[in-house]
């Protein structure tokens, strides 16, 4: 899998798909593997599923308005 993280805050809600998808990726970037090794597979699968958790608690938290003028 070869693609950039999409911005997921957008009109309709992302999916469980789409918030898995992005944690994977992102999973991928920092560990620096695209598929671990399987002495680091449970670490790894639970890494992608906490940033999962924290991905969709910070879609859903959001306040999504107009931006305040400071000044």
């Amino acid at each position: 899998m070869c693609r950039s993280i999409v911005t997921l805050r957008r009109p309709e809600p992302a999916t469980d798909d789409d918030v898995h998808g992005a944690a994977l990726q992102y999973v991928r970037k920092i560990s620096g593997y695209r598929v671990p090794s399987q002495l680091n597979q449970e670490a790894f699968d639970r890494a992608v599923d906490d940033v999962s958790r924290a991905t969709r608690r910070l879609l859903e938290e959001l306040v999504v308005g107009r931006p305040s003028r400071a000044g």
